[in-house]
């Protein structure tokens, strides 16, 4: 039984300039105990999806529809149906499911201490006195790795270093043991040795707590290490949803096979340009017809070409399995199971 199940999701934002469909038809599962990646470019709707989740989208963006259904006791609650600033979201927010900002040094308050600002978080989930609710930020202090967590509370954010803060904020999350954790570029601006710290911590809290992680993220390497599976998304839209291994090794869409191939590996030829993506993603008010993806992608179909006339600039594809598992959004695998792509096997 799913943890977390997303059906459907549509989240727009409208404006006077045009309507941005942010987050457009988006649909995955995340279990307890399990790692869920979701990685494409700036602008995707990752990050939408998130706040989506928590019902902290930005005005003017609104979910227009869409289920968003966690598990509680023996049930599902949708909340997308629940007053973004009711009482029971609230309980959700930071209680069952905690966030990890992007930025944490925009995320705390400059002018409160980072323990007045976790105690908080405690007190608003947690029924205890001051006294208790500081023992308890110590303790979580400790718990992510933070050396002297009783002075370190009385410092402000500034005063921290970026893998101190982003350690800080892992422990406002956790405030109220939630049962999801979800991660927004937790390693963003940090080096490769803070980066390493925060991914094993991440690891290590989620073996002792058995909770679920969504990590978001444009690094394909954080997401080998640290996900079981993963979801790729491009202009709003999931293109393809499968196991970590499988997404790596045998990818079906060509967007993600554009993103494996830019990565640089040790067997790559010296002193040779990376293959890049061509073009970049269309403007939101200029969304393409058919596939989103059709305009930069090598193996686009035309309608004349097309065997049977559904063609990539013209009709939008869905989300179909072709392996157990593993969906993905192309019109190239739009037979029922086909592993093989259609314009691979009319070839033969």
């Amino acid at each position: 039984m799913a943890l977390l199940s997303v059906r459907d999701l549509r989240t727009y934002f409208v404006a006077d300039e045009g309507t941005t469909r942010a987050v457009d038809g988006a649909t995955f599962d995340l279990y307890a105990g399990k790692t869920l990646g979701i990685v494409g470019e700036t602008g995707c709707g990752k990050s939408v999806t998130a706040r989506s989740i928590l019902r902290i989208v930005e005005r003017p963006g609104r979910i227009v529809s869409g289920e968003i259904l966690l598990q509680r006791d023996g049930g599902y609650i949708d909340l997308a149906k629940l007053d973004p600033d009711g009482r029971e979201i609230r309980r959700v927010r930071g209680g069952e499911i905690g966030l990890v900002f992007q930025e944490p040094m925009t995320s705390f308050s400059p002018v409160h201490t980072v323990g007045d600002q976790v105690i908080e978080a405690i007190q608003l989930h947690r029924r205890l006195d001051k006294a208790r609710a500081r023992a308890r930020a110590i303790e979580l202090f400790r718990m992510v790795g933070i050396s002297r967590p009783e002075g370190r509370l009385d410092e402000y954010s500034w005063q921290l270093s970026g893998g101190l803060r982003q350690r800080a904020m892992i422990a406002m999350a956790l405030a109220a043991e939630p049962r999801l954790l979800i991660a927004d570029e937790p390693t963003t601006a940090l080096d490769v040795t803070t980066q390493a710290q925060i991914l094993e911590l991440l690891r290590d809290l989620q073996r002792k707590t058995h909770m679920a992680i969504m990590l978001i993220t444009h690094d394909l390497g954080v997401i080998a290490e640290m996900a079981d599976d993963v979801v790729v998304m491009y202009l709003g839209r999931v293109v393809e949803h499968g196991p970590v291994d499988q997404i790596f090794h045998a990818p079906k869409h060509p967007y993600t096979q554009a993103l494996l191939r830019s990565i640089p590996g040790i067997q790559h030829e010296a002193r040779v340009k990376l293959p890049t993506i061509s073009g970049s993603i269309p403007h939101p008010f200029a969304r393409p017809a058919g596939c989103p993806f059709h305009p930069r992608c090598a193996l686009v179909m035309a309608c004349a070409a097309a065997p049977d006339g559904v063609c990539c600039d013209h009709h939008e594809p869905e989300l179909i399995t072709v392996e157990e598992g593993h969906s993905v959004s192309c019109h190239l695998y739009r037979k029922k199971g086909a592993a093989v792509p259609l314009a691979l096997e009319s070839a033969r």
